[in-house]
């Protein structure tokens, strides 16, 4: 049974949909905004609520929410998880939020819950040792469960095509898709868990001992000698296909899921444009590097530096590279997973359209929730009434620029977006006056390497072609669909992202200087601007300004 929405800031008769508004809490998309870059429809918003909060096993005290929607977009609620910490006398903010926090500003502090330590012991613990046993189990079997999933997707697109029966197409959902969804996020979130963790205690013990800018040489390697990062797929498949060591078809179903934009139901995939493949290839040919020469050429430096190491911890060298094996493992068999659940909401998105077909209502069918969707396919057409206010509301928020990564307390975008003082790193409601905006840009260490070049900052990747070879990106925030711009990039720099984000990730994998996470990069760069950016500090200079307006 599908588990209702809570009221908490929504309203279904409109479409508005805001828990900022429940309480004072510390909200944070860093590491949400990547996989989830654009406003949601109610479809998407129900369809990561399975992943949010159905398949969490933790009892959470007090009616606080664990993650938000903020006006259309994903947040995690901090100061519940923080608070659950310092409960019980743990300061977990480096070891377990830093893919979370990002760089946050000095200023901004987490408030903290009155929760009781017997209230987490008794509440929280319990489930806290079922999701451990659950992320166990899951990731024994995450070999035979890529093996599995690719293949059962694969048998059931002809199947709902193909359904045209309204009872036997909700079958199809309730008795198949629906519970293949809950173990695909079941299985995400535990190989996510058995990452996260200990990528982030092995770059802090080797921070302390080689400092941050080696750390990111010695972290540099996660795909390996011959690229099978699947963040890197879309890239290396390109390769193959230019080489003849892969024909059209096989990429387009190996990667055609994958886009900048592939958790919205609501947008198509790349391969439903049917030049798509073209002209990813076409694209990739004219460009002159050599892909493959980066790779080896970051190898190269990767041992080098794991070399080094040895000479000065000879004791310690074995114990790091266990670790580092751990990790590696983890890492791609997380992207694996996210790819193929990736595939998994594809099929949902043509599941759910041909829904929309059949019961008369075509695209319609995105800004109904999938528990009001399954009651038209019931024949209960109340929440039709909605759709148009909800999809005036859709495109209200679409018309915003990309909320602050952080906010503390209640958020209007609205009110936001048109303050000319505004900040775009982060919001906090307790400041009555607007704090100063650093002209400092700085943010976490990506990938090593320091360049100077020309700045070419862009807001979505369908401006990719704007790009000049040896240009340095100033962008939001990337994903995989911005994989195959990366070879003609001197340097990359986003607002939003941590070390295990995916612009710091497949930087590191090819060896091109990223500053991640710097919160006001777009406020203050833009295209044509002369900058230096040293991705061992996690800084950008600014050298010389174009004259152009932005």
């Amino acid at each position: 049974m599908e588990r209702a929405f809570p009221k908490f800031g929504y309203n279904p008769i409109t479409g508005e949909w805001n828990d900022s508004l429940k309480g004072d809490y510390f909200w944070s998309s860093v590491n949400l905004s990547e996989a989830v870059p654009d406003v949601m429809t109610p479809s998407t918003w129900s369809l990561l609520w399975i992943y949010f909060f159905e398949i969490h096993p933790v009892d959470f005290p007090g009616n606080h929410p664990i993650c938000g929607n903020i006006c259309g977009r994903p947040y995690v609620n901090l100061s519940m998880t923080s608070s659950l910490y310092h409960a019980v006398g743990l300061d977990a903010s480096k070891e377990k939020f830093g893919d979370l926090l990002g760089s946050t500003p000095p200023e901004f502090d987490i408030p903290y819950l009155p929760f009781s330590p017997l209230t987490v012991i008794w509440r929280v613990l319990p489930g806290m040792v079922k999701d451990q046993q659950l992320t166990r189990r899951d990731c024994g079997q995450i070999q035979e469960y890529l093996t599995f999933l690719p293949k059962w997707i694969q048998s059931m697109r002809p199947r709902v095509q193909q359904c045209t029966d309204v009872s036997n197409l909700l079958s199809l959902w309730m008795d198949s898709i629906r519970p293949a969804k809950v173990r695909a996020d079941r299985m995400l979130r535990s190989i996510t868990t058995s990452l996260s963790e200990p990528a982030t205690k092995l770059n802090l013990e080797l921070t302390a001992l080689v400092g941050e800018a080696e750390t990111n040489t010695l972290l540099s390697n996660l795909s390996g000698v011959g690229g099978d990062l699947e963040s890197l797929g879309p890239l290396m498949g390109l390769a193959k296909v230019k080489d003849g060591r892969m024909n059209r078809e096989e990429y387009v179903e190996r990667y055609g899921h994958r886009g900048p934009h592939e958790v919205e139901l609501y947008f198509p995939a790349s391969s439903d444009d049917p030049d798509w493949f073209e002209k990813r290839l076409a694209e990739f040919t004219r460009s002159p590097v050599d892909v493959d020469a980066l790779l080896a050429k970051q190898h190269a430096e990767f041992d080098a530096a794991w070399r080094r190491f040895e000479v000065r911890f000879p004791n310690k060298y074995q114990a790091f590279r266990h670790k580092l094996d751990l990790v590696i493992a983890a890492a791609k068999n997380r992207e694996a997973i996210r790819s193929e659940s990736i595939r998994l909401s594809r099929l949902i998105r043509q599941f759910v359209l041909q829904a929309g077909n059949m019961t008369g209502i075509g695209d319609d069918i995105f800004f109904l929730s999938l528990d009001e969707m399954t009651e038209l396919l019931n024949n209960n057409k109340q929440s039709l009434s909605r759709i148009p206010a909800r999809r005036n509301m859709y495109q209200c928020y679409c018309a915003l620029p990309p909320y602050p990564a952080l906010i503390y307390g209640r958020f209007d975008p609205f009110q936001w977006a048109v303050d000319p003082k505004r900040r775009n790193d982060f919001y906090d409601a307790r400041k009555k006056e607007v704090v100063a905006i650093s002209t400092a840009i700085k943010g976490f260490a990506g990938a090593v390497g320091c360049v100077e070049g020309i700045v070419r900052r862009i807001d979505c990747v369908e401006d990719g072609n704007q790009i000049l070879p040896g240009e340095i990106l100033v962008t939001t925030i990337t994903n995989v669909g911005w994989t195959p711009l990366f070879p003609r990039l001197a340097a990359i720099v986003t607002d939003v992202g941590a070390p295990l984000s995916h612009a710091a990730i497949v930087a590191r994998e090819m060896g091109i200087p990223a500053v991640v996470g710097c919160g006001n990069a777009t406020m203050f760069l833009k295209t044509g601007d002369r900058v230096q950016v040293d991705g061992g500090k996690g800084t950008v200079e600014i050298l010389k300004q174009s004259q152009e307006k932005p």
